[in-house]
């Protein structure tokens, strides 16, 4: 549990301070290698991602929906408005840890508290979905119910399911061939995985731009959600 916490606190902390390194002349190749080179700097120079430690997609491919083991950064500079995805899979041996978060950038900077409403809908949605999830479901809620949960408040409010795989998460493994899909026919109880990654990736209907979070969850010793 520990070492599992240890290493995607490290993703998530690259990510934080990944914010504000970002300007409007980077681009997806050179946001990857900043955050690179912060999880060697932590110590985490390997990753369990089809070596793919930094995914990011920006501006035109905001809502691609790509494996790493087909993904090559692109070379798309930032510019003064756009909508910036980064997803981290460092690993330590056997422990994981699998993060991601999208960045408005308003004005060359990324933004916090984004003017634009594409911006504030997709982030406010994903962070109320997650919010949500946890109270939602037991050791005992399959993999698909959470995906039919899922899709459902994604429908109703307006977005879509932009994963290659129609899923929006899965477990984590020590062998990335062994991982399960949160995807409507796994009948797979979750309680029966020790953790599984949440990561709806969305955009709204009509809309430009896709939104990714991503966590990793696990059931505490009462079966109550937490997050690592």
């Amino acid at each position: 549990m520990e070492q599992h916490r240890v290493v995607q606190a490290a993703a998530k902390a690259v990510l934080e301070r990944l914010a504000g390194m970002i300007t409007a002349k980077d681009t997806e190749q050179s946001i990857a290698d900043k955050a690179y080179a912060m999880l060697c700097e932590c110590g985490y120079a390997d990753t369990w991602y089809h070596q793919c430690p930094a995914l990011v997609l920006l501006g035109s491919r905001s809502c691609v929906s790509i494996s790493g083991r087909d993904y090559q950064p692109g070379t798309e500079p930032v510019g003064s408005a756009n909508l910036i995805t980064v997803d981290l899979s460092p690993t330590n041996e056997q422990y994981w840890g699998d993060c991601a978060r999208s960045f408005p950038v308003e004005g060359g900077k990324v933004t916090h508290a984004p003017q634009m409403l594409e911006f504030r809908n997709g982030l406010s949605f994903l962070n109320h979905l997650h919010a949500q999830m946890p109270a939602m479901v037991t050791p005992k809620t399959t993999f698909g119910q959470l995906f039919d949960w899922a899709n459902l408040r994604i429908r109703q409010n307006g977005f879509v399911n932009l994963d290659y795989r129609n899923n929006v998460g899965h477990s984590i493994v020590t062998n990335k061939d062994d991982r399960e899909y949160i995807q409507s026919d796994n009948k797979i109880e979750l309680g029966e995985v020790p953790f599984f990654s949440f990561e709806p990736f969305i955009r709204l209907k009509g809309g430009k731009w896709g939104f990714k979070h991503e966590g990793i969850f696990y059931f505490n010793a009462q079966g109550h959600l937490e997050e690592l």
